[in-house]
């Protein structure tokens, strides 16, 4: 058989029942391949890039990247599993699912990952070795069956799988044991489930997850990049007995799927521990009372607590007797109790770090929380950062420099000891022009350039000494020499890259040729003479064509504007942004939340929160304005830190107008007998698009002068870290029990003593979410049952849902 029937074969396989050419492909953003065998081919677009890699009959196509200011095509026969990756701009790496897949489908006939050993443990025989064993099949009898290396192969078809000839003299062949692929069936609870099925047990079609409609939900695929949230496909992000999806009947929120159980045993856990290890989830040992000693519940009982986490519906987590086990993710090992008044508790569960002859921490997934920050910058071109940004300027949670997961790299602390590079801070280890960067968590983008901005002093700032950046004053923005986000307005005039050379004119073909990007085929995207611009809303900023031979394309240096002194959700003073809870005790850095308003009584009693939102208006909850119906009853304190000591630049307004919301949802706006003055201490936050839903996990901040059960610092401005919980989990029986409205959010720490919550007093107050580079409003302080109750979240009123009558309202009075 030759190269060209070869390819045709796997044209054929990959595009057998696939509506798009490219869904037999993994993309990464960012990546490049640099070893192995490659072939420059010209393509207009990614789609005829993937056709001529899926044609190419010199070599088997396994990658190819795509390289679009270029238009280039990069056909490879590696892909990141045998050959080194690296970071580039402007390029994105795609890889056939195949060639890194690590499990079967049916009797394992494609399958061209890894395994190199048989299922007994010994090593497998080239397959174009004679020796011990002479072969009957080899790369050049049997080209089309992948007979690379010493892999793992089934070339002739046998029914009980991939197969190879052995090391050992004794065994001229032996089975591998490779899982089957969780495509038409499902291992353990289906969390690695990736199948097509979109329908629910009662037949119900599934609602997509890019979809708000009929279900707003917080699992949006953005999000949450490593839970394979396509299509309306079911799937399983959060420990559930199964997959699931949010259904397309508005009157039925969710409901689980019927995926069969593969056949096949379950990919390897990894190593199991009798002592606790991270949230234990690994954990095997025999414990079984509580920490306030309560004996265990048997997995498989129903008495005297009826439950769904059985041996059955959680067949990988090991639910036997009564031991003490973590098998949906908790913050630590847990069980039912025989107590018939506490359904459950977590089990005292001795440390492995503690533990003699302990093995070394497995590495986690998941880098360290960081919080956003909001007013750092950078000295040229950020080699000397030093500052705790972890967000990049599409928004993304940075990778921790010494995690290799999602994405494999060299930049590590021990390889570059100089750099700085701690945690998952922001940082620029190999010195790149445009400034720091890191790697990012979510699989499909490798990196990008982080969100910081360039400072305009002498002196890097620090998070509580902003940099007030100066740049060129103009009326219109797209005029000036500086760009506001991405740079795609940008219509000034600098002609010259970073590093000073000049630009190529867009519509000249020398000494480049390119055809994309001119001012006839992109007629709107201003390609005027060799001005800098941005036509493919490149997320570094304006570039140009350059006039170095060598040097295809460059960026441009060009500072970011100042929209307004003030922008909404940008504090002068850097948050603390701590974890602990407001009840017990987390004050405030004065001023660093300057949208907190503290709404009282026309006397000065405060009693409520509130938050400014535009000079003249303030939100808060609607049950704050029970105790009277006229305007003139209240009154706003705006930029104070301490309750009852007002300095003499705090702002105090009379309260002119109130709109509670006419549905009766739990908010109402205010609108002030005066625009408040904007300053650095008082400075509104912003509101979320019309009906944004926050994911589940995300960190975000209550704050308040409410009441602290005598834990200190009453009368001082506390703040609090609280991860949003999404309704689906916060409406569980052992939670708020389906208390939650889809008009409110939940958020608060489950499952662990130290609760996270606000309280009387609060009410009224923000919940503020941290995106991109400012603080948006997201939530009003609600209810709640109780204060810091164990697994009894905060509720707040979803904000996002309102926004369009917000809006109506301020722009009609």
């Amino acid at each position: 058989m030759g190269r060209e029937e070869v390819a045709l074969l796997l044209l054929l396989f990959l595009s057998a029942g696939r509506g798009d050419s490219l869904d037999s492909y993994v993309n990464t953003q960012g990546a490049a391949l640099t070893t192995g065998h490659r072939k420059n081919v010209v393509a207009s677009s990614i789609a005829e890039c993937a056709e001529k890699c899926e044609r190419e009959t010199e070599f088997i196509c396994r990658a190819f990247q795509y390289h679009s200011k270029e238009q280039q095509c990069v056909l490879m026969d590696k892909t990141r599993k045998t050959a080194e990756v690296s970071r580039m701009r402007d390029v994105v790496l795609y890889e056939k699912k195949m060639f890194l897949s690590e499990c079967k489908t049916g009797n394992g006939k494609n399958y061209r990952g890894t395994v190199s050993k048989t299922k007994s443990g010994v090593t497998c025989q080239r397959w174009s070795d004679t020796s011990p064993h002479k072969p009957n099949f080899s790369p050049t009898s049997h080209p089309s069956q992948g007979l690379d290396e010493n892999y793992c192969r089934n070339p002739d078809n046998d029914e009980k799988g991939p197969w190879c000839y052995t090391t050992d003299p004794a065994t001229r062949f032996d089975y591998c044991n490779i899982p089957e692929c969780e495509v038409d069936c499902m291992h353990c609870s289906g969390e690695n489930y990736e199948g097509k099925i979109s329908k629910t047990i009662s037949g119900l079609e599934c609602q997509a997850w890019g979809s708000q409609s009929p279900h707003t939900h917080g699992y949006l695929p953005s999000k949450f990049p490593n839970k394979n949230l396509e299509m309306n496909y079911c799937r399983n992000p959060d420990a559930e007995p199964r997959p699931w999806c949010f259904t397309t009947d508005p009157n039925k929120r969710w409901e689980f799927c019927d995926i069969p159980r593969c056949t096949t045993p379950p990919p390897p856990s990894g190593p199991t521990r009798q002592c606790l290890e991270g949230r234990g989830e690994n954990y095997r040992g025999t414990v079984a009372v509580t920490k306030s000693g309560h004996t265990c519940q048997r997995w498989s009982q129903q008495t005297p607590h009826k439950h769904n986490r059985t041996p059955e519906n959680f067949p990988c987590k090991n639910l036997e007797e009564n031991y003490c086990r973590n098998p949906d993710k908790e913050s630590a090992p847990w069980c039912y109790t025989t107590n018939s008044d506490v359904r459950w508790e977590h089990c005292s569960i001795p440390s492995c770090s503690s533990s003699p002859g302990s093995e070394d921490q497995l590495e986690s997934p998941v880098p360290p929380e960081q919080t956003p920050v909001v007013q750092e910058c950078y000295h040229g071109n950020g080699e000397s950062y030093r500052g705790t940004s972890s967000t990049t300027v599409t928004g993304k949670k940075c990778q921790s420099w010494s995690s290799m997961t999602p994405h494999r790299h060299t930049k590590t602390p021990e390889i570059y000891p100089n750099a700085g590079l701690t945690m998952n801070y922001c940082r620029n280890p190999d010195g790149d022009d445009k400034g720091p960067w890191c790697f990012t968590t979510d699989p499909r983008v490798r990196w990008e350039f982080c969100n910081l901005k360039k400072c305009s002093g002498t002196q890097e700032s620090t998070p509580n000494t902003p940099p007030q950046a100066q740049v060129p004053s103009t009326e219109n923005p797209e005029e000036a020499d500086c760009i506001v986000g991405n740079g795609k307005g940008y219509r000034g005039k600098k002609a010259t890259t970073v590093t000073g050379t000049q630009c190529q004119a867009w519509d000249a073909q020398t000494p480049h040729v390119h055809n994309i990007f001119t001012s006839k085929s992109n007629p709107r995207a201003g390609l005027e003479k060799n001005y800098c611009r941005n036509p493919d809303g490149d997320v570094s900023g304006p570039w140009c064509y350059t006039m170095n031979p060598r040097k295809l394309f460059d960026y441009c240096d060009i500072p970011h504007c100042e929209s307004a002194a003030f922008d909404c959700g940008k504090p002068k003073v850097e948050p603390k942004k701590c974890s602990g809870r407001i009840v017990g005790g987390c004050e405030s850095i004065a001023h660093s939340w300057p949208w907190q308003v503290s709404l009282r009584t026309r006397f000065g009693q405060h009693f409520c929160g509130g938050t400014l939102i535009a000079p003249q208006w303030v939100v808060t909850a609607a049950h704050c304005l029970q105790r009277s119906s006229r305007a003139s009853s209240y009154k706003v304190i705006l930029g104070a830190h301490k309750e009852s000591i007002l300095r003499a630049d705090v702002q105090e307004i009379e309260v002119a107008k109130l709109f509670p919301e006419p549905s009766r949802g739990d908010i109402a706006l205010l609108k002030l007998s005066s625009p408040a003055i904007i300053t650095n201490k008082v400075i509104p936050a912003c509101l979320p698009p019309p009906d944004y839903v926050v994911a589940g996990r995300t960190p975000c901040y209550i704050t308040g002068w409410g009441e602290t059960h005598g834990t200190g610092g009453a009368g001082v401005l506390k703040e609090a870290q609280v991860p949003v919980i999404e309704n689906k989990v916060c409406n569980r029986q052992e939670y708020l029990n389906g208390r939650v409205r889809p008009t409110e959010l939940c958020a608060g720490l489950l499952n662990t003593e130290e609760t996270t919550d606000s309280c009387q007093g609060d009410s009224g107050g923000p919940l503020v979410c941290f995106e991109k580079d400012k603080y948006i409003l997201q939530g009003v302080t609600s209810w709640g049952l109780g204060c810091a109750r164990f697994n009894k979240p905060g509720v707040y009123v979803r904000v996002s849902r309102f926004v369009s009558w917000m809006e109506d309202v301020m722009r009609n009075n």
